[in-house]
Order: structure tokens, then sequence, then C-alpha cells
């Protein structure tokens, strides 16, 4: 596939999704959102891949919208809300239903959407110089693509209030501290730190992996009775898969398990 705003590349069961507009710190445009969501479209129709890895060209990871770029209404006024409905939410949505583990990679500045994009993301390595920022209080705008629902549940609510009132660049290491992310990379090792995680996924039984996603995608919604029901029927599925026989299997034989994502 050929992309003007994004490079895709595929390997070793992993689809590396890389942001490609560095001279403008990977801001979105209309045409980065529909070539992001034609590659998603890849990344989950096609059984081969089993883990997706989403990072960043240049010195950052993502600025969030281009502003150079605002599209105007009849009217004359800008439609965020109609932005949001027809690009943000949805890939929002897809990365966090997709049955497949997703790695974000952040090599650099993380700002606005382009910080909760990585929010999104299951799993989060950051470079030691990366840092995220909640600039939508600068320009007098609410925190979107998910940021008022990751932040809060991952960072405590008075964390949240001060990233996105005050709008000041939160470190990397901080956000590791604060349990924003999973972990802080020296800048040099970020990215193969992070293809060597996202082979490891992608090798892994990746119907459990898509399934313990959706278990927590459910917890932060469900009682505790939902949830063990929840748990329940999710596990009556993963049991029927060739991985868990496979994983038995190599537990008894004392060998290292062989798993297809079947």
């Amino acid at each position: 596939m050929s992309f003007a705003t994004i490079r895709f590349e595929l390997g070793e069961g992993v689809a590396t999704l890389t942001l490609n507009r560095p001279d403008r710190l990977n801001s979105f445009t209309t045409e980065m959102h529909e070539e992001v969501a034609a590659a998603l479209g890849t990344v989950e129709s096609d059984p081969a891949i089993r883990a997706l890895l989403l990072t960043g060209a240049g010195r950052g990871f993502c600025a969030g919208q281009d502003l150079n770029l605002r599209e105007a209404s009849a009217g004359g006024e800008f439609d965020a809300g109609a932005a949001i409905d027809r690009y943000y939410n949805p890939l929002v949505r897809r990365l966090r239903a997709l049955r497949k583990p997703v790695i974000a990679a952040v090599n650099g500045p993380a700002a606005g959407a382009g910080a909760n994009l990585a929010f999104a993301c299951d799993i989060v390595l950051a470079a030691r110089s990366a840092s995220f920022l909640q600039a939508f209080c600068r320009i007098g705008l609410v925190p979107d693509t998910g940021g008022t629902w990751f932040l809060p549940r991952l960072a405590g609510s008075a964390r949240a209030l001060g990233m996105m009132l005050l709008g000041e660049p939160l470190p990397a290491a901080t956000a590791a501290e604060w349990g924003l992310i999973w972990k802080v990379v020296d800048d040099e090792k970020l990215m193969s730190e992070a293809r060597v995680l996202a082979t490891k996924l992608a090798q892994g039984p990746t119907i459990g992996l898509g399934l313990i996603k959706e278990a927590l995608n459910r917890s932060l919604v469900s009682t505790l009775d939902a949830q063990l029901d929840s748990e329940r029927d999710l596990q009556r599925i993963a049991a029927t898969s060739a991985d868990f026989r496979e994983g038995v299997t190599a537990f008894l034989e004392k060998r290292p398990a062989r798993f297809t994502g079947r």
C-alpha cells in the first residue's frame, strides 16, 4: 500500500504504522486520518498481522490536529465536533476494539489529540526525551480523542485536571511514575525495544491477548457481578482456541509454546 502521510510496513506478524509528517510534528490532516483508517482496515482483516506498532517520524510523535488546515463550514466557522465524529472518535474506538495488541512508541512530544491517541493504545513506551501535553486549554478547547476518559482512570482526577487546566508538558519519566505509560526507554533504544516487544506479542497467543483487551475494556464500565460473568464468557471463547491447546501441550511437554493466533 502506498501512502503520502504515513508509512505502513509489515514484518514478523507486526504492522508498523508511522505517522509521517515530520515537518508538522505529525499533526493530523484529513488525508492522514483517511490513510490511517485504511491501514487499520488491513490490520483488522489480515490474520497474519498479530500486533500493531504505532509511532511518529522525526522528532515528534504527534501534535494532534493541524490547526493550519482547518476546514470551515459553509457559514465560515470550523466545526470541531464534526471532525471528532468523523475521524478521532472512530480511530479511538477501532484501536480499543482491535483484538490485537497495540503498542505506541512515543519518540518525542505528544500533544493534544496526539497525547490521547498514545493513551488509547494498550502498551506505551516513551523515549526519555518525550513529553505529553494536554494543549487544548491553550486555545480554548476541551480535551478530546478520549482524553477526559483515559486520563482520570490512568492518573486520577487531580492529576488529570492539572494536566488539562494548566497545559504544562509532562515529562515521560513523570508519565511513567503516574501510571500513564508502561515504560521509559533511552531515546536511542526506543524503536529497537518497541519492535522486540511488538514481535513478542505477535508471537504470543493472540486470540487470548485480544480477549484480555476486551475484558479490561468491559471492566471499566462494569459492576463486579457483570465482570465475573464477562470473565466466564470470554474464558469459554479462549478455551476453544488452538493457542490454548498448544499452550497446555507445551506446558506438559516442558517446551516453548508455538502459538499461531488461531
